[in-house]
């Protein structure tokens, strides 16, 4: 009997350890605190330096970059599946393929300074702070959402962030104002000014250079260039596709927009230079998106899919940073298994929210219109029907 038991505890035993905890593996994997990498020169208009050639990454901003990236991606595909299961409605643009942008600008600035951006936001939602749940249950239009469901796709708000922006161009003037109330106030904050590459030839955009360049308000304009605007390629759409020469008597620098250590260094240039009382600066990020302009365009009508295929084997923003990561022994596969794991058990936990919430109810509809305002009544889509606002 003793030998029967002896052999099965040596059983369990040797299956123990040939099959070791996560844990015990991280712990017992050498790691390199942080590693220092080459990245991309940028393109510099009216510049003599620019930002650094070389940077450095530590492990723990690495894995959390990694994580960032992973999840917005994950997050748009889901948004894909709900939308095509008819949970999401009306206008919804997607970023999958741009996470780098997203990731990057915010590791460049501060928690206190701002960000205004277009109708493409739901990274940018993420990477300032707002939980995978608030995202994609105001996609659903539930009471759980980041504007209680009544602001959707294209109008989620965060702090220090005022959206998401559903007419071309408007947030360029937006965040020129921003701009304005940061310099007014003196706490040498700056606000991320953020269009597209369609955006760019709107009359609105040059007016808020102008104005942004007279009072020299701390605005850094980014241009996210994804090479189309809707289903029309920069070359077809623009007489100069040197986006960050557009302010002409702005400084500007184009930039890596698929490398997240790339925009990160390129973003605290940009925002050192206008907390230095400089004025604005336009920065173009050359990235590129794997979705079509919305939901409603497949995406290859105006590109092969063989170049879209191409730009993911080749220049896939998460795929770089992770191969960076493990060649230079700041993390292994196996982690970064691990973390992929944990996000899509995010993902899912969220979509499950987003459809089984309470959609807000009716009498809800006029409220919050104004901030601090006396109740006051609201006319509905007749003169019969009215709603109440509360602040």
């Amino acid at each position: 009997m003793k030998k029967m038991l002896a052999a099965a505890v040596s059983r369990v035993l040797s299956r123990v350890a040939q099959k070791p905890a996560s844990g015990v593996l991280v712990a017992s994997c050498n790691y390199s605190n942080d590693a220092t990498f080459e990245i991309k020169k940028c393109d510099l208009y009216q510049l003599e330096e620019g930002p650094p050639v070389t940077t450095v990454l530590t492990r723990e901003d690495g894995l959390k970059y990694y994580r960032m990236m992973q999840t917005i991606r994950r997050m748009e595909l889901k948004a894909d599946q709900l939308y095509k299961q008819k949970f999401i409605r009306g206008f919804c643009h997607l970023c999958d393929g741009q996470e780098a942008c997203c990731v990057g600008l915010e590791a460049g600035i501060n928690p206190t300074d701002h960000v205004i951006t277009s109708y493409r936001a739901h990274g940018l939602c993420s990477a300032r702070g707002l939980s995978v749940r608030a995202i994609l249950a105001e996609l659903t239009g539930r009471r759980g959402g980041c504007a209680k469901g009544k602001g959707g796709s294209m109008h989620m708000y965060a702090k220090n962030f005022y959206g998401g922006n559903g007419i071309v161009g408007a947030q360029g003037p937006l965040g020129a104002g921003v701009a304005l109330a940061c310099k007014y106030k003196g706490k040498k904050e700056v606000c991320l000014t953020l269009y597209g590459d369609g955006a760019a030839n709107q009359g609105q955009i040059f007016e808020a250079y102008n104005m942004a360049a007279l009072w020299k308000l701390p605005c850094v304009f980014v241009c996210e260039n994804n090479l189309y605007g809707m289903g029309t390629s920069a070359e077809r759409a623009a007489a100069s596709t040197d986006y960050y020469k557009r302010g002409h008597f702005i400084p500007g620098l184009r930039v890596d927009g698929m490398d997240v250590l790339c925009v990160r260094e390129a973003t605290r240039f940009a925002a050192d230079y206008c907390r230095s009382e400089k004025g604005p600066i336009v920065m173009e990020l050359q990235t590129y998106r794997y979705h079509g302009h919305s939901m409603s365009d497949p995406g290859v009508s105006y590109r092969t899919r063989q170049e879209i295929q191409n730009v993911r084997s080749k220049s896939d923003p998460i795929m770089l940073l992770k191969d960076r990561m493990v060649n230079s022994k700041l993390a292994t596969v196996e982690e970064f298994k691990e973390i992929d794991v944990e996000v899509r058990k995010e993902i899912d936990d969220a979509a499950n929210f987003a459809t089984t919430d309470l959609e807000p109810p009716l009498e809800e509809l006029g409220h919050h219109i104004y901030c601090n305002n006396p109740p006051f009544e609201v006319r509905g889509a007749s003169q019969w029907i009215k709603f109440k606002s509360l602040s």
